[in-house]
């Protein structure tokens, strides 16, 4: 259970939060470095461990679903990355959010999606998997949007949601098909079974389709840089380790599995590839450096997801390498320009040069993750970027693998143009900027440009120790494959992959230092407008038809709701084979005397105009039902009815003596004989339908175990008492909790009125 403790510990400082502790949110964040320190610690610990940690919960046994979570090889990495550089990104927030009233918030929600997006990457199948995967949708959305007076936040907020929303249910889909076909979602055991068919097929590009909204690939790549409307530490954090990657950590565990089913690598190599190219040009065009970076988070991601989506156990070696290099040196760039914003006031490249002299470390350390990025030697990016580049020339899958090769080659091309032009802003001539500079104190500048020299460093001093960093790798990457097993090493020697790489190189640097830095227009992207365009349509299409359908009027909602039950109900009975067998009218003359009687006072209800006579007549029905009771064997149910029946009826002349002494007239929506016609049928199908349900049992009635055991494990005579209070005593006490809480609704709104009424005459009095 130490697993699903550690989770719940990450929800410590929200809770500290809610409980008051808004005043002191660097208190709050504190717990959570604490606690993020704890989860590095335990992944460790379950790394050098012989067998893998696990935890499992049942949830829906009988579905075979429970959430289950296991720290191997690959989970402890990915652990780490998420533990590791939340601790970065929390202690950087502490400096950034100085003196900024959502602070609070941001620390809870903060460790709130840690937590989340932790059980996902310790998820051992697909359900659990998809749990925390809806999880970290949600905290997202409230991150993005955490200024929520911001008309852009919101809309970026919204956007990510829907679309990654959608996605989950594409996996939720395919995690359901997959139950049906195999019946597990373990990776383990799917792993085992290598399943096969049409429904598998099915499964997996169900989950491709979850996996792409979820990393930002193309068509639904938009969603990705309009959250950069969220704070510097919530886009470095979500958009460097956690939540674009959670599509890459499910393919990384799927495509050993289903690569080979159907046409899953085409759909990863063409998604992938467009994602690199079309993210690789946004990003060229941007004069904003942090969309600079969103855009070319995007292009990455394309990468990652044809090394961890195509199957080949080398380039899943590969995809588990460049994914901590793309951690780090993406996580350290957004901090980077946050710091830039921070002491400048301003992000646009034609305006940041001066940040070498105000901020130089940060500078430099960019400067490392810019090279990183771009693939230059001997930064960790271009060891990672070498072995992708070997593990596509060496894949033996035909004409995909010499595609793929063919987009990474494009997309790296403008990996490096376009960090060459983020690094020609910062070494550009210094001019002058006119935006709001802040200048923190000495200990908030640590805490601020400490992250990102952090990450500069481990991007150059990850290239150097290449060959340890390698050996490292292969577990989390084995975790995946067993047949992943590989090396990484600075210096490949002269080959087919260093000389393209060359060219990248060369190609990518020309490119860059053609692009202008001058502001080019910016509009929003086709996605975005689709999208945009969908949304508001539909928000529109909603308000017509809840402006027809909604009404206002009670007898329409409530003529439409019978209507529909009658012809559902009507065609039951039809199509249906039933028969009235054994239907017993009355038990006695007595019996039949008291429902003719209850059914005439049921007539003089509708009949009647005078309100008071209404109320004596619904009474008569309520007592003749409590005879009913009492005549069948049920004692204590007519009790009940029969005070249930005067307490309502007395509630009723209450509330009947500030009405009008007689009803209105009848509402003139629809014809008199529809509506006499619509209740004649409801009243006549209705019991046919309840005594065609009951002699359509099949099995023996679950009431006859009740009598059983009533006495033996319950200790008690009467069956329905035993019921109510013992083998549905859970439901009792939920009955119980909403009545009573009802009751304090009721007395508070009496004592609110009674308040007010009090107030209102003594104004009158002072008049």
């Amino acid at each position: 259970m130490a697993l699903f403790l550690v989770l719940a510990a990450h929800l410590l400082p929200g809770a500290l939060v809610l409980c008051g502790g808004r005043r002191r949110p660097v208190l709050a964040a504190i717990i959570g470095l604490g606690v993020l320190a704890g989860t590095a610690i335990l992944a460790l610990r379950g790394g050098v461990t012989q067998s893998p940690l696990t935890a499992s919960w049942g949830w829906i046994d009988g579905l075979g679903f429970s959430i289950s979570l296991a720290l191997d090889g690959f989970a402890v990495l990915m652990t780490l990355l998420v533990s590791i550089l939340g601790f970065a990104v929390l202690v950087y927030s502490i400096a950034y959010f100085e003196h900024d009233a959502n602070y609070a918030k941001f620390v809870g929600l903060f460790m709130a999606f840690a937590a989340s997006m932790t059980g996902l990457v310790m998820a051992s199948d697909l359900f659990t998997m998809f749990v925390f995967w809806e999880l970290t949708s949600i905290w997202s959305f409230l991150l993005i949007g955490m200024n929520d007076r911001s008309p852009s936040a919101r809309k970026a907020a919204v956007r990510a949601l829907v679309t990654t929303g959608a996605g989950g249910l594409c996996l939720l889909a395919g995690v359901g098909l997959l139950q049906v076909a195999t019946g597990t979602t373990s990776f383990v055991e799917l792993a085992a079974l290598q399943p096969s068919g049409n429904l598998v097929a099915t499964a997996g590009g169900l989950l491709l389709l979850g996996a792409f909204t979820k990393s930002a690939q193309v068509p639904f790549h938009f969603w990705l840089p309009g959250a950069m409307a969220a704070p510097t530490p919530v886009s470095a954090y979500l958009h460097s380790a956690t939540m674009v990657k959670a599509g890459v950590v499910l393919l990384a565990r799927t495509a050993p599995i289903l690569a080979d089913s159907g046409v899953w690598r085409w759909w990863v190599v063409a998604a992938g590839g467009a994602t690199m190219i079309l993210g690789g040009y946004s990003a060229l065009r941007q004069t904003d450096a942090k969309l600079l970076l969103a855009h070319s988070t995007v292009s990455q991601l394309g990468l990652l997801v044809i090394l961890m989506g195509i199957g080949s156990p080398l380039a899943t070696y590969a995809g588990v390498a460049h994914l901590v290099a793309h951690a780090v040196f993406k996580m350290g760039l957004f901090l980077g320009v946050g710091v830039v914003d921070h002491e400048l006031g301003t992000r646009e490249i034609g305006k940041i040069a001066v940040a070498r002299r105000k901020v130089p470390v940060t500078v430099a350390a960019i400067g490392l993750a810019s090279l990183s990025m771009a693939g230059v030697i001997p930064l960790f990016g271009f060891v990672t970027k070498e072995k992708a580049l070997v593990a596509l020339l060496d894949a033996d899958l035909g004409a995909v693998s010499s595609v793929a090769l063919v987009l990474v080659v494009l997309g790296s091309v403008l990996s490096v143009a376009y960090s060459v032009r983020l690094m020609r802003a910062f070494f550009a001539p210094i001019g002058t900027t006119d935006g709001a500079a802040h200048h923190g104190s000495g200990l908030s500048r640590i805490l601020l440009q400490g992250p990102v020299l952090a990450a500069g460093v481990v991007s150059l001093g990850f290239g150097f120790l290449a060959v340890r960093i390698g050996k490292v790798l292969v577990a989390p990457a084995a975790a995946l494959d067993s047949r992943a097993t590989a090396k990484l090493v600075l210096w490949p020697g002269v080959n087919t992959a260093l000389l393209i790489s060359l060219a990248v190189i060369a190609v990518g640097v020309v490119v860059g230092m053609r692009v202008s830095l001058d502001t080019h227009p910016t509009t929003r992207s086709i996605g975005e407008r689709a999208f945009d365009g969908w949304y508001d349509t539909t928000l529109v299409l909603a308000r017509r038809v809840t402006k027809v359908t909604q009404s206002g009027s009670l007898p329409m909602y409530v003529g439409i709701t019978t209507a529909v039950v009658g012809a559902a109900v009507i065609t039951g009975l039809v199509i249906g084979d039933w028969q009235l067998a054994g239907v017993v009218l009355a038990d006695s003359p007595l019996e039949l005397l008291v429902v003719v009687l209850t059914v005439i006072f049921a007539v003089g209800v509708m009949v009647v105009r005078v309100r008071f006579t209404a109320a004596f007549l619904l009474g008569g029905v309520g007592l003749g039902i409590g005879v009913i009771f009492a005549l069948r064997g049920a004692p204590d149910l007519a009790v009940t009815q029969l005070l249930v029946e005067t307490l309502t009826i007395v509630i009723f002349l209450i509330a009947l003596r500030s009405m009008p002494r007689l009803f209105a007239p009848s509402s003139q929506w629809t014809p008199k004989t529809m509506r006499v016609l619509l209740s004649i049928t409801i009243g006549v199908v209705m019991p046919l339908f309840v005594l065609a349900t009951s002699s359509a049992r099949t099995a023996v009635s679950v009431s006859d175990e009740y009598i059983a055991r009533s006495l033996e494990e319950a200790g008690g005579r009467n069956v329905v008492n035993v019921i109510l209070v013992d083998f549905r005593a859970l439901d009792t006490l939920g009955e119980i909790v909403v009545l009573a809480v009802a009751a304090l609704g009721v007395a508070n709104l009496v004592r609110v009125a009674e308040r007010m009424r009090r107030d209102r005459v003594a104004a009158e009095a002072k008049r």
